[in-house]
C-alpha cells in the first residue's frame, strides 16, 4: 500500500486555503468574520493550530448547500492534482491529511480512491469532533485503520510527516513534481 499526503503532495496548493477563498469569493458576507480569523490567527496559530482552524471553519455555517459548494470548487479545482500522482495512483493508496475529511474525500473520490483520513470537521458547521489529523496524530489514525498493514512508499512535501515516512519502506519529499530521497529516514 502507499501512502500520501494531500496538500502540495497529491495536488498544487492547500485545499483548506483553496476552498475558504473559494467561499468568500461566492458569499461575501463571509468576509464579515475575517477580523475574527484574523484574531484567532495571531492568538492561537502557533500554539494550538486546531483551534484557530476550528474558528476559520467556521464560514461553513453561511453555507446554504455545502455539498454544492464542493462539488462546484472540486468542478474547478481537480486540475490541481499533479501529474505525477496521476502516473502512481493505485486504487488502494490511502490519503491522510490534516485538512478536513469532507473536502479531501470527495476529490479523491473523483479519482477512485476511497481510502481518506483526515481532520474530523463537520462539513455543517466546521467543528471539530477529534483531533486535527496532523504528525504524530497521523500515525494513531493510520494504525487505528490499518493496525498491521505496512506502507511500500510514504509521499509528503513536510517534514512534519515525519514520524509517518519513517513506518515506510520507502519515503518521498514531494517538490513540485519531483520525488527526493525522504532526508531524515
Amino acid at each position: 500500500m502507499n501512502v500520501y499526503d494531500f496538500d502540495n503532495t497529491v495536488i498544487r496548493g492547500d485545499s483548506s486555503f483553496l476552498f475558504y477563498v473559494w467561499c468568500l469569493r461566492r458569499h461575501p458576507k463571509i468576509l464579515q468574520r475575517l477580523p475574527g480569523v484574523a484574531w484567532y490567527a495571531f492568538k492561537y496559530l502557533k500554539k494550538d493550530k486546531q483551534r484557530f482552524k476550528q474558528h476559520m471553519f467556521g464560514y461553513l455555517n453561511d453555507l446554504a448547500d455545502p455539498e454544492k459548494e464542493l462539488s462546484a470548487f472540486w468542478d474547478r479545482h481537480m486540475s490541481r492534482v499533479k501529474a505525477y500522482y496521476l502516473r502512481r495512483k493505485r486504487a488502494d493508496d490511502v490519503i491522510i491529511s490534516a485538512s478536513p475529511e469532507f473536502l479531501v474525500a470527495h476529490a479523491m473520490a473523483r479519482l477512485g480512491v476511497n481510502s481518506v483520513i483526515a481532520s474530523p470537521v463537520d462539513e455543517r458547521t466546521g467543528m471539530y469532533s477529534g483531533l486535527n489529523c496532523h504528525g504524530e496524530e497521523k500515525v494513531r489514525r493510520f494504525r487505528e485503520e490499518y493496525p498491521e498493514a505496512a506502507i511500500n512508499e510514504f509521499c509528503s512535501d513536510s517534514l512534519s510527516d515525519s514520524p509517518l515516512a519513517r513506518l515506510a519502506e520507502k519515503a518521498f519529499l514531494v517538490k513540485g513534481e519531483k520525488l527526493l530521497p525522504w532526508p531524515e529516514k
